[in-house]
């Protein structure tokens, strides 16, 4: 086969050889680093994208050769702890994706070298905190507790503590968690008629997400009242952990397994029975959609869930599609600025975001497509915070230039890093950040 520039056909994806005894050794990963480092040395083309690039190329052309045979292979770990899993490079950039010869699947390579070295060494205490997403919120949420956790993550005595102890940036700002959790609160959905349509089911699970369950609930409840007013009857998922995607970024892949197994049963039964089941969070929809399916791709359960699995509005512009979406909007929301996080860019639907809050009359948006520079647990560690908001300074100058009533992000913690980029960037513009679907029950006047 004739090795060529570029590639015209659509990118495919591999399944994960995670079992392969093969996958962990260190020589045969070396290698394959080398080979892609090659690759992406002689091409270039996603230097913008995150630090992981920039930390390749300056190893090789400050090495003696300025060739990667220069690189000491003690040095590409510098570029594995950069990645963060964005997917961008592999959807959104790189020429050489499979089906091209040269089979280059960077974020999935960086991946197995996290495994691998997660195998050898484990966690921190820091990188196991941050990652058990759904443990810390259970316990930062029990009466009491919510409100030392809160004042202790607003204290700048105590963020001085945890960055020294724990590594969690002082200047990062942290969430703020809820007093309540949604699955407590989230009320039970009138018996609406099932209107399935052409392209949609008539019926909606939702995977609250550890995010909605126990920081924003009110993201939750603004999407049950999207459907309840459209009368599309949902239910919540009967049991539900962290959907694995903080542990993947670790290259926890034997706990990611072990929260598959909680999640997929009773999610894979829901699929089954005509659902279709959403998230408020796109990171945790990309995982069901993509990353799951690549992991265990033998698993029919999972696939079953993929195949019912859709980003919100996705899920609304298809409804319209179907004849059966309401767009009575009766609020205008002046000017917004929206950010399309990365999660959600590479899941391949388009920008179904901007195409529903264009529908809404007296609207101005601004739409912004780049790295918030947040990342899932990056953007919060003291050795990366940095690099994080140099990432996400340019989003935040376009979030900010055209004076928006609303600040917004499917991605709830690029939401929080982008206001706190334009905070910092000068006088306040007296903007709200305000989730999407937040902005559809404004507008809908609910």
């Amino acid at each position: 086969m004739t090795e060529r520039e570029g590639n015209l056909q659509a990118p495919t994806r591999h399944p994960l050889d995670w079992r392969n005894p093969e996958f962990y050794d260190g020589d045969a990963i070396d290698k394959e680093l080398e080979r892609v480092f090659d690759i992406c040395h002689g091409c270039r083309r996603c230097v913008s994208l995150c630090q992981s690039f920039p930390t390749l190329f300056d190893l090789v052309d400050n090495s003696s050769t300025m060739e990667i045979d220069g690189v000491a292979k003690a040095d590409y770990a510098k570029v594995v702890d950069q990645c963060y899993l964005c997917d961008l490079c592999y959807m959104t950039k790189c020429p050489y994706v499979p089906p091209h010869p040269w089979n280059v699947d960077f974020p999935h390579l960086m991946l197995r070298a996290k495994a691998a070295q997660f195998r050898r060494r484990g966690a921190s205490l820091r990188d196991r905190v941050l990652s058990s997403t759904d443990r810390v919120g259970r316990l930062a949420t029990i009466p009491v507790v919510v409100e030392v956790v809160n004042k202790a993550n607003a204290s700048p005595a105590m963020r001085k503590l945890m960055d020294r102890t724990l590594g969690i940036a002082s200047a990062a700002v942290l969430p703020t968690y809820a007093r309540t959790r949604f699955r407590e609160t989230v009320p039970k959905s009138v018996a609406f008629p099932v209107r399935d349509g052409a392209r949609t089911p008539g019926k909606v699970a939702i995977f609250a997400t550890c995010y909605v369950n126990h920081v924003e609930p009110a993201i939750g409840d603004d999407l049950v009242a999207i459907l309840a007013h459209n009368e599309v009857p949902y239910t919540i998922a009967e049991k539900e952990a962290c959907c694995g995607m903080p542990k993947l970024e670790l290259g926890d892949l034997g706990t990611v397994e072990r929260l598959k197994d909680v999640n997929i049963p009773p999610l894979a039964a829901l699929a089954r029975a005509g659902y279709a089941i959403l998230t408020c969070v796109p990171s945790c929809t990309l995982m069901f959609k993509h990353e799951l399916p690549l992991i265990f791709p033998g698993d029919d359960d999972v696939k079953a869930v993929a195949d019912a699995m859709f980003d919100p509005f996705e899920y609304l512009v298809l409804r319209d599609k179907d004849g059966l979406l309401r767009k009575d909007f009766k609020t205008p929301l002046g000017k917004v600025s929206y950010h399309i996080p990365c999660h959600s860019r590479v899941q391949n639907i388009g920008q179904k975001t901007r195409e529903v809050l264009e529908w809404i009359p007296d609207t101005t948006l601004n739409t912004v497509e780049r790295c918030a520079g947040h990342d899932g647990t990056y953007g919060v560690k003291s050795e990366f915070y940095e690099n994080s908001m140099k990432i996400g300074k340019p989003v935040f100058n376009r979030m900010a230039e055209s004076e928006p009533d609303y600040v917004a992000s499917d991605c709830p913690i690029a939401g929080r890093r982008i206001m706190q980029g334009i905070e910092e960037s000068g006088p306040g513009s007296g903007a709200r950040k305000a989730h999407p679907l937040t902005l559809i029950r404004i507008a809908y006047g609910l």
